[in-house]
């Protein structure tokens, strides 16, 4: 009952995590334009893995996509494809988890149910890998620039997507970390042992019935002329 409880936490946590990292493709503030040493504020630049915009005073945005995928800076490139590998990993994990929970219907015994549990586990802690080096390969970019005085150009600070999924990552690592406990629980649980007494033919069955079953027959009372 412990691990049933156990893989359920687990599963909540890991399609939360997924959940989060998903959203972070779609999100706009990956980084946003530092105010540190100004005065007025004109404009906000900020920018994610698809494109670049700039907001003015009065609200209004233009945004730019980025023109070409292979003209693309290196790191913007290796964080679209962890990104991407992340949101696949954490849905066949969601798959893998449901067939090898215990609750659920599918899957087999628990043996096998628990490798598969154990499988989802591995996925989903994989998943909360590439999401994690993604943000924080897109994260030691900006502070990079960020602290570098030769750097001229516009600065920027960590946007609300990189915290995002720096939080669905450690969600998706421990509820996949439970996951794969789950087989070491489940091979520990103790097993019912069945004696075998040996095959019995009809007549020894009989037999042990028969004896078995008291005799109620009267006892015989003989008078004295009987041993005459």
């Amino acid at each position: 009952m412990a691990s049933t409880s156990a893989e359920i936490i687990a599963f909540l946590l890991t399609i939360s995590g997924w959940v989060l990292v998903s959203s972070t493709l779609p999100t706009d503030y990956w980084k946003v334009s530092t105010i540190d040493g100004t005065v007025i504020t004109t404009a906000t630049f900020w920018a994610n893995l698809w494109k670049t915009c700039v907001t003015d005073s009065t609200g209004v945005s233009n945004c730019k996509d980025f023109p070409s995928m292979l003209a693309l800076d290196g790191y913007i490139q290796a964080c679209r494809g962890l990104m991407i590998s992340a949101v696949c990993l954490g849905f066949f994990g969601a798959v893998f988890g449901l067939v090898g929970m215990k609750c659920t219907k599918v899957g087999g015994s628990d043996q096998t149910k628990a490798k598969i549990a154990c499988l989802a586990g591995l996925i989903f802690i994989l998943s909360g890998l590439c999401s994690m080096t993604s943000c924080s390969l897109y994260a030691n970019r900006i502070t990079s620039e960020f602290f570098d005085p030769s750097f001229v150009a516009q600065k920027y600070e960590l946007g609300a997507a990189l915290f995002i999924g720096w939080a669905g990552a450690s969600l998706c690592i421990i509820g996949g970390s439970i996951f794969c406990f789950s087989i070491a629980e489940n091979s520990n649980s103790p097993r019912r042992g069945y004696a075998y007494n040996g095959a019995t033919s009809v007549m020894s069955s009989r037999t042990k019935v028969h004896n078995s079953v008291p005799d109620k027959t009267p006892p015989k009372h003989f008078d004295k002329n009987a041993y005459v």
